[in-house]
């Protein structure tokens, strides 16, 4: 019942501030403002290829304040959209999962999902903006089994546990399942990263420091790959590469989470996820340059 990773958002202290680092780092344009009541923050919605990016400035005490006054800006909620959003929260509400309807969209705290709040949207297609072309994962830090996450996933969104895609890091120190949604054709998923105390890592300090279970990252694709880390590099962006040498990476890289207003983004290009996501012959030669 979750067909795309449809958005993501950011805890911010400033956000037109924020929307000019968005707009200057990753080329989103920004679309719309709105409010949330039940969030208590007034919001900035941009395009960021075919996903949006909902920039949440707090108004007052609330979950957004909270969360900045505890954490300091950053990734707040992943964003799924639905086809069927009726009959899912429905169904969330005959499991009994706690969850919010403000405006078209359910709001599942943290409390709900293993510490990964989602907020979740009637599928839109949109026209795709700039050098991104869209979201497709958010990490599920884990101290929890990732057996476990992944059977409750199943049950909640109603998922085909046959298409998950299993995953392992020595790099990373996790262990977990990619919970592709409709593979082949796409590449949306929440990824379950079990992380280990004995294994230590940036994933699992970052398990540590928020005392279990959490929200921890997103990924984007690129048709533009080397166009995209030129804007980057040319913005001061501090970045990790999949292969250590700036000058010749075409696949894949990190951005620091200082450069995004606490957000940690990966980027790959296009059809490069596939490698690590069960379909490696899906992978198409990077384009000449």
């Amino acid at each position: 019942m979750l067909d795309r990773v449809d958005r993501m958002q950011i805890a911010v202290k400033d956000r037109a501030h924020a929307a000019e680092t968005f707009a200057k780092m990753l080329g989103a344009q920004t679309d719309r403002e709105s409010t949330s009541q039940h969030l208590n923050a007034r919001r900035t919605v941009m395009r960021l290829g075919e996903s949006e990016l909902e920039l949440c400035e707090p108004a007052g005490a609330g979950p957004v304040q909270a969360f900045i006054d505890r954490w300091g800006e950053g990734l707040f909620a992943a964003g799924y959209a639905s086809t069927r959003l009726e009959a899912l929260a429905a169904r969330l509400q005959t499991l009994g999962v706690s969850f919010t309807r403000e405006d078209g969209q359910l709001h599942l705290p943290g409390s709900s999902t293993f510490g990964f709040p989602m907020v979740i949207s009637t599928l839109v297609e949109r026209e795709r903006i700039g050098p991104v072309s869209f979201f497709y994962e958010a990490t599920n830090t884990l101290a929890t089994d990732w057996q476990q996450v992944a059977a409750r996933y199943s049950e909640l969104f109603d998922l085909d546990a046959s298409r998950f895609s299993p995953i392992a890091s020595k790099r990373f120190g996790y262990e977990g399942t990619l919970t592709l949604f409709d593979p082949p054709a796409r590449l949306d998923r929440i990824e379950l990263s079990q992380t280990f105390a004995d294994q230590p890592s940036a994933m699992r300090r970052f398990v540590d420091r928020r005392g279990g279970d959490s929200l921890y990252m997103c990924y984007v694709e690129t048709h533009d790959f080397d166009g995209l880390k030129q804007r980057l590099i040319d913005a001061g962006a501090t970045l990790t590469l999949r292969t250590g040498d700036l000058a010749t990476e075409r696949d894949g890289l990190w951005v620091h989470p200082k450069n995004l207003h606490g957000l940690l983004l990966g980027v790959s290009r296009r059809t490069m996820a596939w490698t690590w996501s069960g379909r490696p012959e899906l992978v198409e030669p990077a384009p000449a340059l």
